[in-house]
């Protein structure tokens, strides 16, 4: 039987993004994060990060960071996706997105933006960091 505290090979460790704005990016990724499962793993000055298994994601303000925002259309991260429950967590988390920073992506194709048979939200954040919460199952 297997460990669910122990890693599986291959999966990710840990992503970590820097921001230009540290408390922008908590407020927006630390109420998302708290809303999928995450828990708070690491608090310093410059960085925050939640974890969920064994996996966790970090938010840096780095004193090493060049350039001043972020940009999913040019080469690098597009996005990340998580799995956000049935499609009545996605659609919540949706709904209650803006509040937290978050605006919805593609609203004229919402929920069906990544084809009709892919119930998903896209989401993108005061800095230009996407995320996209795709539903499973048919509830």
């Amino acid at each position: 039987m297997e460990d669910a505290n122990e890693p599986v090979t291959g999966s990710l460790h840990h992503v970590e993004i820097w921001v230009p704005d540290l408390g922008r990016a908590v407020r927006s990724w630390g109420w998302l994060l708290t809303e999928l499962g995450y828990e708070v793993f690491q608090e310093w000055p410059d960085g925050r990060s939640w974890r969920l298994g064994t996996t966790y994601l970090v938010l840096e303000r780095s004193p090493a960071l060049t350039a001043g925002s972020h940009d999913r259309l040019r080469p690098g991260l597009n996005h990340l996706a998580f799995h956000a429950g049935g499609r009545a967590e996605v659609d919540a988390l949706a709904e209650r997105a803006a509040a937290h920073g978050w605006t919805l992506l593609f609203p004229e194709r919402h929920p069906y933006a990544g084809g009709e048979r892919h119930y998903a939200a896209y989401l993108a954040d005061e800095d230009g960091y996407e995320v996209e919460l795709i539903a499973y199952g048919k509830g």
